[in-house]
């Protein structure tokens, strides 16, 4: 399918608008890359000017669901089962013991995609015999994947790093499909959150970890530096938050402090003085 023509002028106030409503960037050297992208989606409208979408997307009283759509046509779903496992690992240890101290840590996997992170760390946690004693909540932008993770049912790529045991204990593969066992999706709770939303984000409470990996790197500075304080403010005192390997929050001036836990690190909120 051919590209509608993206000039200068309209690329700049179209990637404004998806980076308003989401956070995502575009520089300039991806004016070619959108319009392919958002083209699909202004021709199915029946839209032949990108000006004229634009137009209906920022002011039509259908455009904001045709903004979110757009949205999520954009978004990198790229995710697989104990993807990068140790911080998970370290957190799942630290939560059982926890609970036997006698406390329900909440926990959060944020932009969780199609729900591989958040079912991951339920297998952890059921292994170690905690899972009915921690509330466990995932959320994306995205109402699309979501609904699958609430399905179960995934595909077979999010198997490549699966550890022994955890095929026919957690998960089965039916009619060529993974299918994760009802009871382990049943323990997350599924919702659909804006994480550029600072208010939709104090709206969840706080919580003891929060997991965003491999989402900042997706923001501009000053976009990823906004999110992460609403992350912070969602932490518990001594609460902390997991981020990807390759994604810091220094160059930010985070009020957390940067720790490494069993050759894994964290950003923790320091703990109330006495």
């Amino acid at each position: 399918m051919p590209s509608l023509p993206l000039s200068p002028q309209v690329f700049a106030i179209l990637a404004a608008l998806i980076e308003q409503r989401a956070g995502l960037h575009y520089e300039a050297d991806d004016r070619e890359l959108l319009a392919d992208k958002v083209s699909a989606r202004a021709l199915e409208a029946g839209f032949e000017s990108l000006l004229d979408y634009y137009y209906f997307l920022r002011y039509d009283p259908d455009g904001s669901a045709a903004l979110d759509a757009l949205v999520d046509s954009l978004l990198v779903h790229e995710t697989y089962f104990f993807r990068d496992p140790l911080s998970l690992e370290v957190i799942a240890d630290e939560v059982a013991l926890a609970v036997r101290l006698g406390r329900r840590p909440r926990l959060w996997c944020a932009a969780c995609s199609t729900g591989e992170e958040p079912l991951t760390l339920a297998m952890m946690l059921h292994q170690r015999g905690v899972l009915d004693s921690v509330s466990l909540l995932a959320t994306d932008y995205s109402q699309r994947v979501l609904e699958r993770a609430r399905t179960g049912e995934h595909n077979l790529r999010s198997m490549r790093a699966l550890p022994v045991g955890i095929e026919g204990r957690y998960l089965d593969v039916v009619d060529g499909r993974p299918r994760v066992r009802a009871e382990l999706v049943a323990a997350v709770d599924w919702r659909r959150v804006n994480l550029v939303d600072a208010e939709a984000i104090s709206a969840l409470g706080t919580f003891d970890v929060i997991f965003c990996r491999n989402v900042l790197i997706y923001f501009q500075d000053e976009t990823a530096r906004r999110v992460a304080e609403s992350l912070t403010r969602a932490l518990v005192p001594g609460g902390s938050l997991v981020v990807g390997t390759s994604e810091s929050l220094l160059r930010f001036g985070t009020a957390l402090n940067c720790e490494e836990r069993r050759g894994a690190f964290f950003y923790t909120r320091p703990k109330e003085g006495p």
